[in-house]
């Protein structure tokens, strides 16, 4: 056994709790006799393995923290025990129940559906179980500032700040579902507000089936919330938001900005097509869905997941609806949902190499591929390291990757939907953030650093391996622009022996029907970017520049990318035509700045050439261990005091060492990213972590070091941890 637990449900006849029941017999069963992978899983639970009961669900009051006024997912265990016998058949368990009582709540990292296996490995899985199993609490903070759940929970309020607009939009839907079995009220509304404010005469458009035009008759909830997220301007969406809020008793504040919100085309911003064309279940099959989305989004059941499914194949096969339905859950419930409008398939596809299957009507996606995405995003979002983090992160995100064309929402003669620009945020980024982001070099030297990269344009940071060149390369380039950005402005590409100047640059590719093509490279890529945009500097990072052949691969870029040949009077020729087959100078502009990182102690690498060497600012990083570092790694990734000053005296005593051998230098120094954990410690031993690092890193690479000297590989890898 892998130490692997099952977290199960005891509701059988779709709601009859059988919790009582199962402690007394000391059984556990289910009634998905149709269900072939609930059957599955209940085979392959083996006796000895641990088992609770468990029921989720969620909550907005009555927590022991601050939730700031947004939902939490909530699993409460009411009994453990240890599986005592399979019965085989995949229904049935023999188990030796403890009751809890009172039965205990877990917060945030809950599932919903009737089976959960539990393994072992990760922070959250691990207390998940120590407070099912071992009644340990749950360390609440942490799981509130988790990447995933930070910007809705988290304990400092400033993190707060985008966003803000979805506790509305949850309001609105909530509000709008009591009108599902009576439209009257909405149109009334509707009519009676159609005068006042600017934008809503696409209401009176609709057209009968005796050739009549007048004000629609009928309106689902998707169209009806659109009617504020379409192409207008703010004021215009905040006064429609603020009397619809107003009609339904909304208490939210209307937003103040609508940043990762995808919008409609004003002409085509319905999702039904007019009356005299219209099936007369059209717009109740909306409304179903939409009742079928908010109950998902509060639980996902089995029975929840079918219901929504069965809506959703439904409602997709309409005229009118098309992507557009992903839109209208989102803004229902943007932390649960996924807007797949064009920039955010694009995003998803391109950036984040996710496929989004296409086996729905029209090429779209069906229910099955629509939820099995959004639950590879939601895994993907908790993360650290990952791109966004949240549906609507993800939006915002989608927004400002202009790299490629959006994709078309019209792919045929009846797809009628299209994005507008969203609102965007820019989210300010200096030396401040680069510091609170845990860089442990001075301000000072920072400041230093940005200003040669300002005067020069190209910048190289050399040092020992885990300097965090690469780290420190792409957040110099957002300090200077002076925001967070993303690709196209900023790229990052990394050199290899095998590239070359036709893969940079430009070069012929293969074509698909055979022939040749002039294709551009990253570097002409972003030319283009920086000349298209001069309001925006550009930040190219090439990471471990020296592995290619920097000559070989910027061929007569060098002369162009010098600082004082940024001008179209030093323009050249490139030895490739243009695409179109013609030869037009090139310059490099001001607003594109090169950042490259170096490795220096590989013997591997060539020594780059002097021509290509005057036209970079040279920047050397050193390992940085001191009391930056230590305030760092014990503050914020939870590392003992104690083994903090211990790893901090060991490594400075091994890079002494280092930079004392004839046969190495400081180049070979070991930098600090070796020994700051990419993960807060918290729930682990300092010690024992530290041990597996000297094991599985530090003590390879001493060797290959030392492939000369093996004792003296091994005689300083015991020191890293003598008396440990």
């Amino acid at each position: 056994m892998d130490g692997s637990c099952w977290f199960v449900g005891a509701m059988i006849n779709r709601g009859d709790d059988q919790t009582d029941r199962f402690i007394d017999e000391g059984i556990w069963e289910h009634d998905f006799d149709d269900n072939s992978r609930v059957l599955a899983q209940v085979r392959s639970m083996q006796t000895g393995e641990r088992i609770a009961i468990k029921a989720a669900y969620i909550k907005k009051r009555g927590l022991p923290f601050e939730n700031w006024g947004n939902t939490v997912s909530v699993m409460s265990i009411k009994a453990t025990g240890v599986i005592a016998e399979n019965m085989g058949d995949g229904r049935h368990l023999r188990v030796d129940w403890q009751r809890v009582s009172p039965a205990r709540e877990w917060y945030f990292y809950t599932y919903q559906p009737t089976i959960w296996k539990v393994t072992p490995g990760d922070w959250k899985t691990d207390a998940l179980i120590d407070f099912a199993f071992q009644n340990k609490p749950q360390e609440i903070d942490r799981f509130r500032n988790a990447p995933y759940w930070r910007e809705r929970f988290g304990t400092d309020p400033k993190q707060h700040k985008r966003f803000r607009w979805a506790r509305f939009y949850q309001a609105i839907a909530d509000g709008l579902l009591s009108h599902r079995a009576d439209r009257s009220q909405l149109i009334a509304f509707l009519q009676q507000l159609q005068p006042s404010v600017e934008g809503l005469g696409l209401l009176s458009g609709d057209q009968f089936t005796d050739g009549s035009k007048g004000f629609i008759q009928d309106i689902d909830p998707f169209t009806l919330i659109g009617l504020f997220n379409r192409g207008i301007k703010d004021s215009n969406r905040q006064a429609i938001a603020a009397a619809l809020a107003y009609f339904l008793g909304v208490e939210e504040a209307v937003p103040e900005s609508f940043e990762g919100i995808p919008v409609l085309n004003n002409q085509m911003s319905w999702f039904f097509p007019y009356a005299k064309d219209r099936d007369p279940a059209h717009i109740d099959v909306l409304w179903q869905m939409f009742q079928s989305g908010l109950a998902l989004a509060e639980g996902d059941t089995e029975q929840a997941i079918d219901a929504f499914s069965r809506d959703f194949d439904a409602a997709m096969a309409y005229y009118g609806v098309a992507w557009n339905l992903t839109f209208g859950l989102y803004w229902c419930r943007p932390w649960s949902f996924l807007s797949l409008d064009g920039r955010s398939r694009v995003y998803i596809s391109e950036k984040l190499r996710l496929p989004i299957g296409r086996n729905g009507p029209k090429h779209r996606c069906n229910a099955a591929e629509y939820l099995q995405l959004i639950e590879s995003l939601k895994q993907r979002f908790e993360e650290p390291d990952f791109s966004v983090h949240s549906f609507p992160d993800l939006s915002l995100e989608a927004w400002t990757y202009t790299g490629i064309a959006p994709e078309p929402d019209d792919e045929s003669e009846d797809d009628e939907t299209a994005v507008v620009e969203p609102v965007t945020s820019v989210t300010p980024y200096g030396i401040d953030n680069i510091v609170a982001d845990g860089c442990f070099l001075p301000r000072g030297e920072l400041e230093r650093i940005r200003r040669r990269l300002r005067d020069k344009k190209n910048l190289i940071l050399q040092g020992p391996p885990g300097t965090c060149k690469t780290w420190l390369a792409k957040r110099l380039g957002m300090a200077l622009v002076g925001h967070v950005v993303q690709e196209p402005q900023l790229r990052s590409v990394q050199f290899h022996p095998n590239l070359s100047y036709e893969d940079f640059v430009r070069g012929w590719r293969p074509s698909g029907n055979g022939g040749l093509v002039l294709h551009e490279g990253v570097f002409m890529q972003m030319v283009k970017a920086a000349l298209e945009h001069p309001s925006q500097t550009h930040v190219l990072v090439i990471e471990e520049i020296n592995r290619g052949n920097p000559a070989q691969i910027f061929g007569e870029l060098l002369t162009l990318l010098e600082a004082g040949k940024r001008t179209p009077r030093d323009a050249m020729q490139l030895c490739y035509p243009d695409p179109d087959g013609n030869h037009r100078p090139v310059y490099v502009p001001e607003n594109m700045v090169v950042i490259g990182t170096m490795n220096i102690a590989d013997r591997s690498l060539a020594l780059v050439d002097m021509a290509f060497r005057r036209r970079f600012a040279f920047v050397e990083l050193e390992p940085s261990l001191g009391k930056t570092w230590r305030e760092w790694v014990v503050t914020s990734l939870q590392m003992e005091p104690a083994i903090a000053a211990s790893i901090e005296q060991r490594l400075g005593q091994l890079n002494a060492a280092i930079a004392a051998d004839s046969r190495l230098g400081k180049a070979f120094r070991i930098g600090h990213s070796y020994v700051t954990p990419t993960q807060s410690l918290e729930g682990r031993s300092s010690r024992d972590w530290f041990a597996e690092v000297v094991a599985s890193e530090l003590k390879p690479l001493l060797q290959e070091y030392w492939f000369d000297a093996p004792e003296e590989a091994e005689r300083q890898a015991a020191a890293l941890l003598e008396g440990w």
